[in-house]
């Protein structure tokens, strides 16, 4: 437990709130939380499965209604509305303080109020920051303690500083009607009631990670992003860092997770995981941008995880992991989901706790949002710089997504102010599995559309502003775009594995080893630069998707100004530079 005045009195305020039967503190220990999961079990939130194929490891199920995160029931409290921007749902603190307060009056009566001491980051470390929630559900508990690290030395690094963030999760009735997953930046609170779905109630992901994050590093100095991290080691067994923000479905994972081709391997090649989804970075005492995965673990979508998408997170799920919503393999009590492999269970049930037979049924077993949450040292590839609470040092920036033509297979900006801009415009096409219209360019600046937690036009600010501190020592900036299509539809470039080519190219330019062409858009590689050794795959297929078309990109520039205009007189006059060199590059 804590002294900390400021923690126990906002503890004693919930607890007069909600009202629970008993109080528990969570200490992080084994003996505790095995105490947690036999109780989970008993009462049927949690399933054991098979020890001996899959120890520690458990399956929940998530009412119905309550399956992902719910954007438009996600809202940014800040005292004015201009500060929240065009891009979030902005509620008035107070108006929200009170609703979420009479939806959650005592909602706790009967259960039990579980208070969760968490650490984002190293414990102790110079980037980590403390959160603080309170949860009615022994499911929070477990992954909080898979994806944070919880725990007595919380308090201790905390000792009695009011700099922590509260959190508040409440499952109420599930209630979609009444379901808010509400931020409140100035105050350092989240409160969230009537969901059960992890990305709504683990408040250190997304809420506390991103979007309170992200305004206490627009405050503070530093970046919270919605970034990979990944290591890539050369044969002299020298590392380079890479930061890589890409939208959903654009393959965030599999990168991180990466695989080198065979020939490289051979040669001592080598990819290691420093995070998966989120990076907080700072300007180190060198002047370079040090960069940590404030997370403790994975919380992956597990439909099309599989040996050969990605053997090394589907690896990570092997033990002590908490399946969400996937197929339970009654036969051997395991789990089972659409792409896992092609021997779906007969004798099963599906996410909804139905019987189920994957031979014969026409649904899908799994729901398409099912989760895993595993323990990130489980990963056969995480990098020996993990717990490293100073971080890693970044050299390359990489933004990417989703187009069937336009965006090359890499290009390189001209400078940061060009990176930023780059990074702004981000976009992918919507597929037929999203949505009726096909190809519709939805724009997601640096991934971080929904993440954001104040005005997205203040947000582009301090990224110019990072990179003016930066100077000379910023890293480079890439573009990447794996997924240019051809005649028929098919993807050209093979990706997974041999994405690693590109990366390689990459780390050259950051190290002035290779030349560039220069374009309209920026510096695209020149083909032969590319090694293709041991790969299926013309150079002139290459240098097809090297190519940049004037008449498509000035499309594409009347789509940025056209998304600009949200922005207002908010939007950084940096960037509205960008787009005029950019119209006026592709009229030459």
């Amino acid at each position: 437990m804590t002294k900390n005045e400021s923690v126990l009195n906002w503890i004693e305020n919930m607890k007069k709130l909600v009202n629970p039967d008993k109080v528990m503190w969570i200490d992080g220990s084994e003996e505790q939380l095995n105490q947690l999961r036999a109780e989970a079990c008993s009462t049927g939130e949690m399933i054991k499965l098979n020890e001996e194929k899959l120890p520690g490891c458990y399956l929940h199920r998530t009412a119905v209604n309550d399956v992902a995160r719910v954007e438009g029931r996600t809202y940014i409290c800040s005292r004015k509305e201009e500060d929240a921007g065009p891009t979030n749902n902005w509620m008035e603190p107070q108006a929200a303080y009170k609703m979420l307060f009479d939806i959650a009056k005592d909602s706790y009566k009967g259960r039990t109020m579980y208070v969760i001491p968490y650490s984002m980051g190293p414990i102790g470390s110079p980037f980590a920051k403390i959160g603080v929630e309170l949860t009615d559900s022994i499911y929070v508990v477990m992954n909080m303690s898979i994806m944070t690290r919880v725990g007595e030395k919380v308090w201790e690094v905390l000792g009695d500083s009011n700099d922590w963030v509260r959190g508040l999760h409440c499952k109420c009735n599930i209630d979609e009607e009444k379901r808010y997953i509400c931020h409140f930046p100035e105050d350092n609170t989240i409160i969230s009631v009537n969901s059960g779905y992890g990305g709504n109630v683990l408040l250190g992901k997304k809420c506390f990670a991103l979007r309170i994050a992200s305004y206490q590093g627009k405050t503070e100095g530093w970046m919270a992003e919605h970034m990979l991290i990944l290591g890539l080691e050369n044969p002299k067994g020298e590392v380079k860092y890479i930061t890589a923000a890409f939208p959903s479905a654009c393959g965030k994972t599999n990168l991180a997770m990466l695989i080198p081709p065979e020939g490289y391997r051979a040669k001592g090649y080598k990819v290691w995981t420093v995070g998966d989804d989120i990076a907080w970075m700072r300007i180190g005492p060198d002047g370079r941008l040090w960069a940590i995965n404030p997370e403790n673990g994975f919380f992956g979508v597990a439909p099309g995880t599989n040996e050969k998408s990605n053997p090394n997170a589907l690896h990570t799920t092997r033990q002590g992991t908490i399946f969400t919503n996937v197929v339970h393999n009654l036969d051997d009590n395991t789990v089972w989901w659409e792409g896992l492999d092609k021997n779906p269970p007969e004798h099963a049930e599906n996410w909804k706790g139905e019987p189920w037979n994957g031979k014969t049924s026409t649904e899908k077993g799994a729901h398409p949002n099912s989760r895993f949450t595993a323990p990130a040292k489980n990963c056969p590839c995480i990098s020996s710089e993990f717990e490293n609470g100073a971080g890693v040092p970044i050299s390359a920036i990489v933004f990417g997504g989703r187009r069937a033509q336009t965006t090359p297979l890499v290009y390189q900006s001209r400078d940061w102010n060009n990176g930023v801009f780059v990074g702004s415009i981000m976009a992918s096409e919507t597929t037929a599995a999203a949505t009726g219209a096909v190809g519709v360019v939805r724009r997601d600046p640096m991934a971080m559309l929904p993440f954001c937690g104040y005005h997205m036009g203040d947000y582009f600010k301090h990224w110019i502003e990072m990179g003016q501190k930066l100077g000379d020592k910023a890293p480079k900036i890439f573009n990447v775009n794996w997924f240019r299509l051809d005649e028929n539809g098919n993807f050209i470039w093979p990706g997974f594995g041999d994405n690693l080519r590109v990366l390689e190219w990459i780390i050259k330019r950051c190290e002035g080893e290779v030349d560039a062409q220069e374009t309209a858009i920026g510096y695209v590689p020149y083909a032969e630069d590319i090694n293709l050794e041991g790969l299926d795959f013309s150079i002139d297929t290459l240098k097809s998707i090297l190519e940049v078309n004037n008449d498509q990109w000035s499309k594409e520039a009347e789509g940025i100004e056209e998304f600009y205009k949200k922005f207002g007189d908010k939007l950084p006059k940096e960037l509205r530079d960008q787009l005029d060199t950019l119209k006026a590059n592709l009229k030459k």
